[in-house]
């Protein structure tokens, strides 16, 4: 068996074919070659004869896992962040980077991270111009408004059709007047972009396997969830399967809080901020939205708001709500929503008084997980 190394870059790929020889691993061939050479990339896998090969996983390996499937053995697509070695050696080479990943290889050691189906692919790609267009969006609202703000004439409702219409009365300078005019036009293009993006989702959506209409299904019975919502819980979880605990998905959301010990002290850091932005930034939302219309939310915000602040309140509900989700999906279980209405908890013996807050009830436990 030879194990084959991959150092992969935009433009050229680096390869190392490490062999097992008496108990000792021995580099057999080392080859560079162009990312658009196919025919000869081809043909050196094809030479190999047996072989297993891992690779990075690094934002374009897909056209190369496609190359080599048919071929390979097996195929490892290797977690960047936790192969630390080659991001902390002194000796940072792409020979080297190459070498240590089928060394690793031969040895079974390499961290293996998660391969998306080609749904979940296209998924997280309309999700993630979704996002684009989002932001896109808000940056030129911002900019228009500020145009307009030098001239005192910025109102509310400034991008409905009658505000649209104030923008282009508004007395400018003929250079404002041309940005203005661009920045509308852009946004109004961007609207357009977002409704055909959505009509794309809902196809998608409509083509869903049973698997994922029941879980769309489960997401929909939480309170305040929508449409995008789910999208891009399902789109950046994947297989929720995958995930080894709770404590895992939230790591990979960048929620968890971080922490330094040493020596018996201990200090508690923000939160990681690593993995998926778009996932954390949707539960926060998702997480004002709750403590707004929702008592039970609102009940577990303001407790931790006395402890800790706003901020900090609502990124540990933001990783509650992240954990139910989780939970729902694992389960197959739809939101309880008699958890929600805070039921006065009934006593035989002493009655509530009338201005007493009523008492959180017990969590379901068929449904929220026992960290909460």
């Amino acid at each position: 068996m030879k194990y084959v190394g991959v150092d992969l870059h935009k433009q050229v790929i680096v390869l190392c074919v490490v062999v097992v020889v008496a108990g000792q691993r021995r580099v057999a061939a080392r080859r560079k070659l162009a990312c658009r050479d196919v025919a000869a990339l081809a043909e050196f896998f094809g030479n190999l004869g047996p072989y297993q090969l891992a690779v990075e996983a690094t934002s374009a390996y897909e056209w190369l896992l496609e190359l080599v499937d048919p071929t390979a053995d097996r195929v490892v697509l290797v977690h960047p962040r936790k192969m630390r070695i080659i991001a902390e050696s002194r000796r940072k080479t792409d020979r080297l980077d190459a070498q240590i990943l089928a060394e690793f290889l031969a040895a079974g050691e390499l961290p293996e991270a998660w391969r998306p189906t080609p749904r979940v692919r296209a998924h997280r790609t309309l999700m993630r111009q979704w996002d684009f267009l989002r932001r896109k969006s808000s940056g030129l609202k911002c900019r228009l408004r500020n145009t307009l703000a030098r001239y005192n004439a910025d109102i509310p409702g400034l991008f409905t059709v009658a505000g649209r219409e104030h923008v282009r009365q508004v007395p400018l300078s003929a250079a404002d007047r041309f940005v203005a005019d661009q920045v509308l036009a852009d946004w109004e293009q961007g609207q357009t972009y977002r409704r055909a993006l959505q009509a794309e989702l809902r196809r998608f959506a409509a083509q869903a396997a049973v698997a994922e209409q029941e879980a769309r299904a489960v997401l929909e019975s939480m309170p305040c969830v929508g449409q995008i919502t789910v999208e891009v819980v399902l789109s950046e979880l994947g297989d929720v399967r995958r995930f080894r605990s709770q404590q895992a998905v939230v790591q990979y959301a960048g929620l968890a809080p971080g922490i330094r010990e040493s020596a018996g002290h201990r200090k508690n850091l923000g939160i990681t901020k690593e993995g998926s932005p778009l996932l954390r930034w949707t539960m926060i939302q998702l997480a004002w939205r709750l403590v707004n219309k929702c008592r039970r939310w609102s009940f577990i915000y303001e407790n931790l708001k006395r402890h800790c602040g706003s901020k900090k309140a609502i990124v540990a509900v933001a990783r509650r709500v992240l954990v139910v989700l989780y939970s729902m999906l694992r389960q197959g279980a739809r939101y309880n929503l008699a958890l929600d209405g805070l039921p006065p908890a009934k006593s035989p013996s002493k009655s509530r008084g009338r201005n007493q807050r009523p008492q959180v009830p017990p969590p379901n436990p068929h449904l929220l997980p026992s960290s909460l």
